[in-house]
């Protein structure tokens, strides 16, 4: 709150992509673009002047019912809140490759994320994406920057995400640990869930997002997990399956991502009573808050 912005380019080059592009290639760039020697070179420092768009994505019937069973949602022609954020990762993705992007994607962590839904959108129609980047500012452990996702139908904004990600930062004077002896009482459980290995590599899959901090041991070591974790998106999408029946079909729902979820764990699922909800551990530490207004 209060935090001075970084200068951000008041005007955007529109950008328009022939097709959605391939996830895999860009997150090859990326891992590549970390390895010194090899591209990844000094960042600058503001944000990429452009949004990208891509249009005519459909619903893949089979894939959206993938998804949901990996998610644990009703399987039905209506699109879950989070499935947009899939069909559109990829056009994110190519924006935080870009070598003008000011924070390499292996040092990003995914810290909070908002979604709007309009009206109720079903498998039958057709979506254009449009994803840009605003919002670079300080934090005591780096930047942060908030990847904004568009999804429209016939020309009308249906569908808004907005990812706020942080770029951790080694700071002269740094090294002050984060204050827990304020922490809450863990709220009590709704449900509680078995969170498998398979869940990593399964939601990477479906998503396109085969960062290996989720689907490989060796991956997550070497970027400091002692095991994979579960992608964040994936835990909120959980979450919102477990309240799917309550959800009103014009809404925004905002996460705040806290501990990672390793694989295998077992989280706790609480309903709160003023539409919150939120994902702790065994130990009642806290892996996501939410809220659906």
């Amino acid at each position: 709150m209060g935090t001075p912005r970084e200068t951000e380019p008041v005007t955007r080059t529109r950008v328009e992509l022939p097709r959605m592009p391939a996830a895999g290639a860009l997150y090859r760039r990326a891992l590549l673009g970390a390895v010194p020697g090899l591209g990844g070179g000094r960042r600058g420092p503001g944000l990429p002047a452009v949004e990208l768009t891509a249009g005519g994505m459909t619903v893949d019937r089979t894939h959206l019912a993938d998804y949901d069973r990996v998610c644990g949602f009703r399987f039905t022609d209506r699109l879950p809140v989070t499935y947009p954020h899939v069909l559109g990762f990829p056009l994110t993705l190519r924006l935080m490759t870009a070598p003008d992007f000011p924070i390499p994607l292996t040092g990003l962590v995914h810290v909070g994320n908002r979604i709007t839904v309009h009206r109720p959108i079903t498998a039958d129609e057709t979506l254009d994406f449009t994803t840009y980047a605003e919002n670079l500012r300080p934090h005591d452990r780096g930047r942060q920057v908030d990847v904004v996702l568009v999804g429209s139908v016939d020309g009308k904004v249906v569908w808004v995400g907005v990812s706020t990600y942080l770029g951790r930062e080694r700071k002269p004077g740094g090294g002050e640990g984060r204050d827990r002896s304020g922490r809450p009482e863990a709220p009590a459980a709704t449900a509680r869930w078995r969170v498998e290995p398979r869940v990593g590599r399964e939601y990477a899959r479906v998503s396109g997002d085969h960062n290996p901090i989720h689907t490989s041991l060796l991956g997550a070591r070497l970027f400091g997990f002692r095991r994979p974790i579960a992608h964040g998106m994936w835990s909120k999408a959980r979450c919102l399956a477990a309240v799917e029946n309550r959800l009103p079909d014009a809404c925004t729902v905002e996460v705040a991502f806290k501990l990672p979820v390793p694989l295998p764990s077992t989280a706790s699922f609480a309903v709160l009573p003023d539409g919150g909800f939120a994902l702790h551990d065994s130990r009642g530490r806290p892996h996501l808050t939410g809220l659906v207004r």
